[in-house]
């Protein structure tokens, strides 16, 4: 298990959301939490951020070209 923790900018480079993408969906319960490093700096476990891209890559269906580009085969 990896323990490195990721700050904010790896993080969205990582995911590709933006910072209010990430803190709107840790609000709703769709992206993991922060783990507070002391004062305000906060950061991700890289083991929980690969687990979520990992869940969205396996939920997105078989053909990519019909739902992301309106082409139906």
């Amino acid at each position: 298990m990896k323990n490195k923790i990721l700050r904010l900018p790896e993080v969205k480079a990582r995911t590709g959301l933006s910072r209010s993408s990430i803190y709107l969906r840790v609000s709703q319960g769709l992206f993991p939490s922060p783990v507070p490093l002391g004062g305000r700096a906060v950061g991700w476990l890289e083991s929980e951020v690969d687990e979520w891209i990992a869940a969205r890559i396996s939920e997105r269906p078989s053909d990519n070209t019909a739902t992301y580009y309106g082409t139906h085969g």
